[in-house]
């Protein structure tokens, strides 16, 4: 027998846990057919409300769409340079250095993903230190990861009767700068005064209005049928299932109590840690008028932020090791850093702001 075949024989682990669950599955057909046909079927039911009724044939879909194009039209405009001018000299200020900054302010208009591709190579060539690229992590999150959940924020803000200048001015651009300087003094202490010589330009240089504006309505929805579409079926037919299952409900209970505890309206909030933001916001724009005020300015400042948790704790390590001289471990732990001040501040502005915009 030839050292090949006896590879062939050997056992991997994957076969094993792929016996196991092939045992699993030929009891359960012979044993209760019917539970296995109701799991798929609670999953279904579950998933499909949001998936159809909500994107596909509802407000939100078009809302990405739409959003997304006008955050590439404000991009070619050339805001997000604007902003680079505005903020990084000030961060410079701070004994820091400027670029750390720079992945918060893309990612105001960009998206998450790209914000650590297009920053994580400057802050390396750029000398900042470790620890300097680990507070970008933590600033980073502190803005949505899509433009289009500000916007469907905006709107329920509007509709709940609340001035959204100040929240805006606090939830969203305040933490570009209190972000930084709140962990240079305590947790990421290794930083040095570095201003750069010259600010990196990211306005687009597409040529013409018609391309940007078909460009970022693709662009919109390829982030709808490429990204949310699927999170969204995947988180909700996963919350299916426990419910079959009879565990959802004790999980649930617990989210909802620490939510409220938090003055964050727990329905949005579940659904923006978990599927999307983006949804939430969605999903806040019909129930805004009717909530506690407070409600939605903490839901708001939530959702406007690095969640939900699969880009957190998967897509963010992933990218920056990637770009940075920072580990997976490393990245992931910046990340849950400022995700959890992200927490505080949602709770933060929601009872101490809500009542001087109202």
């Amino acid at each position: 027998m030839s050292n090949k075949d006896l590879q062939r024989r050997t056992w991997h682990s994957t076969e094993y846990v792929g016996m196991g669950v092939l045992i699993l599955l030929m009891f359960g057909l012979l044993a209760a057919p019917q539970w296995m046909g109701g799991l798929f079927d609670a999953m279904f039911r579950r998933a499909l409300p949001i998936v159809a009724t909500v994107f596909l044939t509802g407000l939100v879909g078009t809302a990405i769409i739409v959003s997304v194009m006008t955050g590439r039209i404000l991009e070619r405009l050339g805001l997000t340079d604007a902003l680079m001018r505005v903020f990084v000299p000030i961060v410079g200020r701070m004994g820091i250095h400027s670029a750390v900054v720079i992945p918060g302010v893309y990612n105001i208009l960009g998206d998450i993903n790209a914000a650590g591709r297009i920053a994580g190579p400057v802050l390396k060539n750029a000398g900042a230190t470790r620890d300097e690229q680990k507070i970008a992590i933590a600033t980073m999150v502190q803005s949505q990861q899509s433009f289009s959940t500000f916007m469907l924020g905006l709107i329920a803000m509007t509709a709940a009767g609340i001035s959204a200048f100040p929240v805006i001015l606090l939830g969203v651009f305040g933490p570009l700068v209190v972000m930084p300087f709140i962990l240079k003094h305590t947790i990421y202490r290794n930083t040095k005064a570095v201003t750069l010589a010259e600010i990196p330009r990211f306005t687009p240089t597409t040529k013409g209005v018609l391309p940007t504006i078909f460009g970022g309505a693709k662009e919109g929805a390829e982030l709808l049928f490429l990204l949310i579409i699927p999170a969204v079926a995947v988180v909700f037919a996963f919350i299916g299932a426990l419910e079959y299952m009879g565990v959802w409900q004790p999980i649930n209970n617990a989210l909802v109590a620490g939510l409220s505890a938090l003055r964050i309206d727990p329905e949005t909030g579940i659904v923006a840690i978990l599927a999307s933001p983006t949804v939430a916001m969605g999903n806040l724009i019909k129930t805004a008028a009717e909530l506690d005020p407070r409600l939605v300015v903490g839901s708001f400042v939530l959702a406007a932020s690095g969640f939900p948790l699969s880009v957190v704790l998967g897509q963010i390590p992933t990218i920056w090791a990637g770009v940075s001289d920072l580990t997976e471990r490393e990245a992931l732990e910046a990340a849950v850093v400022g995700i959890v001040f992200r927490v505080a501040t949602a709770a933060l502005l929601a009872i101490a702001l809500t009542p001087l915009v109202i």
